[in-house]
């Protein structure tokens, strides 16, 4: 079983399509477009996987203990997390609000450990996978994102204090870094020069998309990455940020 939050379309709408075809029960977790997690239920099912959409808010601790009591009772376990519910504000400093700063930090960073924290409540004793959807741009953030790639700099280094932290329990924690990838979220960003040199800062000469996204996270919460925990890794195309 697994849940992979903000799944009703991108990177996670890939992500819950790619689970679903490996065989994995899905929840496809939403916090408004119930039409949008409908659509990749139904995706999934069509080619003969099983998924459910449950809604809620994963910065709201009462709905992130909902969701996680929702599905255990429900489907009996829970294997594997994928975090990837997300808000992006992308602004200079002069004009970014406090609440701008506190969304992004609410959704990307506390509703994360939320999530985690109900994740390893609910894990059996065989233990489990999380996996965080982190940004090229935790690294080498570009003007006006210093907010948005602050929250992902949180997030690689939770990643890395859990898994220490939860190792011993047999949950291994990973994180992937997405480079420049086509979603909803990202609409009309890559537009004009700025795209153009994105494009250029990208050896595979293309932007991503959710299902470039996807196999990695497949391959993290697989038996065949037992060994894999702790780390960050890059799905960019090439890309080492501008």
């Amino acid at each position: 079983m697994a849940i992979v939050t903000g799944a009703s379309s991108g990177i996670g709408a890939g992500i819950a399509k790619a689970f679903g075809a490996e065989g994995a029960s899905v929840i496809v977790n939403y916090a408004a477009s119930k039409d949008g997690a409908d659509a990749v239920v139904a995706s999934i099912t069509a080619n003969g996987g099983t998924a459910v959409a449950v809604q809620a808010d994963m910065a709201s601790s009462a709905d992130v203990i909902r969701l996680f009591e929702t599905v255990v009772a429900d489907h009996g376990r829970l294997d594997i997390l994928v975090n990837n519910a997300g808000v992006a504000q992308f602004e200079m400093a002069d004009g970014l609000t406090e609440d701008a700063f506190h969304r992004q930090f609410n959704v990307n960073v506390l509703g994360y450990f939320l999530a985690i924290r109900e994740a390893v409540r609910h894990f059996g004793d065989g233990g489990g996978s999380i996996v965080n959807i982190s940004s090229i741009l935790s690294t080498h953030p570009s003007p006006g994102t210093s907010i948005y790639a602050a929250t992902k700099g949180a997030v690689d280094t939770m990643t890395y204090a859990l898994a220490r932290e939860l190792g011993p329990r047999g949950i291994r924690v990973n994180a992937i870094m997405p480079g420049y990838t086509n979603t909803r979220a990202t609409e009309g960003n890559f537009a004009g020069e700025l795209g153009d040199r994105l494009l250029a800062e990208t050896p595979l000469g293309r932007f991503g998309e959710p299902e470039d996204i996807a196999p990695t996270a497949v391959f993290l919460a697989s038996d065949d990455a037992h060994w894999i925990s702790g780390e960050s890794i890059r799905a960019t195309g090439g890309a080492r940020g501008v």
